[in-house]
């Protein structure tokens, strides 16, 4: 368990706080480059670690990501004309480019200075992996830019969704590394030993910390003298990566792939849930697989209310928990992986109290996980460099899972399935 004063310090991520500055120290995916179509186009809204904030996309192609509000007399930068490289307020006329600079000011004598004294709040931005970037920290602490594999994978072998949470990051984080709950939570196939989850409800953990966070490693007894190995990456402040080869009837998958999640707290009781997939191999994905996926997984484009990223089925309506599917087919009586973990997640209320936790063996991976947030937190309050920011020590990390021998040596097994292919 942790003690409430430490709850507090990871799970609150405003400005000024402990766990707040050190997701500043970070790259975070911010939208979308799907929610920005095109130059000039309309602005988005976006709410990013407790603040509101403006997104669009100059005449350029670049991306400006500015305060929601004009500094002028705070009118919502929202209806603004985004407008020869820059985004002009329509209360007064000023403008600002996506540094912040203010490059006109109308309601002002044309001899007027005051535009040279004034700025709006602006974060730079880098666009890959189909996600819009930026980086809220110290400038000049600003890391390299993300250097990860589902970033540098052609749009044939990779893709990228997201979806909204109603719960602080660390409940969606922490779900992310309980390999355990898998074999319950997603037990798709109630009494089908054939479903690999299904024949071993305790995996073995092991843990290793890293200069990007840790790699932990889940065993579990398949029988035929076989085990099921998974490596999973955990990339700080909030990145998993995990492997999808193995299937889950105990054989290769029809499209085995990497994949991940990074969450991005929009506040303290709300996160985005974004989903990364990468092909394993030079095998592009097929065309219907990204659908088909994002179905399967509770997310596709009937899972979502129009407009939005937001899943139909939610807290408002239990899910749509089907209590007979529970009793005759699924653990849960939920459709979707994802939607199954966003249930319990949010469930649990908007921020977990952890000092009623009690902890088991099988939660190795995630006590490790907030030793590291822990210690990090320290870190930058110390004015020191946190671990992860360094895209050498991630760039060339990849997930994986298979079946091996009792006795083998998943290191010996897995050596080259572990480096990236992109």
């Amino acid at each position: 368990m942790l003690k409430r004063e430490e709850n507090e310090r990871l799970v609150r991520v405003g400005p000024g706080t402990p766990a707040g500055a050190l997701f500043r120290r970070y790259w975070q995916p911010a939208l979308l480059s799907e929610e920005l179509p095109e130059p000039d186009g309309a602005p988005v809204r976006l709410r990013l670690l407790g603040e509101d904030l403006i997104a669009f996309r100059a005449s350029d192609g670049t991306v400006g990501l500015v305060d929601a509000f004009c500094p002028h007399r705070r009118a919502p930068m929202f209806f603004g004309r985004n407008e020869e490289c820059g985004l002009r307020c329509v209360y007064h006329g000023w403008k600002f480019d996506g540094a912040g600079t203010c490059v006109d000011m109308p309601s002002e004598p044309p001899d007027s200075l005051f535009k040279t004294k004034v700025a709006i709040k602006a974060y730079p931005t880098w666009e890959g992996g189909g996600a819009v970037w930026t980086y809220m920290g110290p400038p000049e602490l600003r890391p390299p830019d993300p250097d990860f594999e589902w970033c540098r994978a052609p749009a044939t072998h990779a893709y990228v969704s997201k979806t909204y949470q109603d719960c602080n990051y660390l409940q969606a984080v922490e779900g992310g590394f309980d390999t355990a709950h898998s074999s319950f939570l997603h037990n798709e196939e109630l009494g089908n030993k054939n479903w690999t989850r299904n024949r071993d409800g305790h995996p073995r953990l092991d843990v290793e910390k890293t200069d990007y966070g840790y790699y932990y490693v889940s065993t579990r007894d398949i029988g035929d003298d076989q085990q099921w190995v998974r490596v999973y990456q955990y990339v700080m402040p909030a990145q998993q990566m995990r492997a999808g080869i193995t299937g889950y009837h105990g054989r290769r998958a029809e499209v085995p792939k990497v994949d991940g999640h990074v969450w991005v707290p929009i506040d303290d009781q709300h996160t985005w849930t974004w989903n990364w997939n990468v092909a394993y191999d030079e095998t592009p994905f097929p065309p219907h697989f990204r659908e088909t996926w994002e179905s399967f997984s509770g997310r596709g484009k009937d899972d979502l209310i129009p407009g939005t990223y937001k899943l139909k089925a939610n807290l408002a309506n239990d899910f749509l928990i089907d209590r007979q599917k529970q009793k005759t087919q699924t653990f849960t009586g939920i459709r979707g992986l994802n939607t199954q973990d966003i249930a319990l997640q949010e469930g649990m209320g908007a921020i977990v109290d952890r000092s009623r936790e009690h902890l088991g063996t099988t939660d190795k991976a995630i006590i490790v996980l907030r030793q590291l947030l822990l210690e990090a937190v320290d870190e930058v309050q110390a004015g020191r460099t946190p671990r992860g920011t360094d895209p050498a020590t991630y760039r060339l990390l990849r997930p994986f899972d298979d079946f091996i021998p009792q006795g083998a040596d998943w290191r010996d097994v897995f050596a080259k399935d572990l480096v990236a292919r992109w």
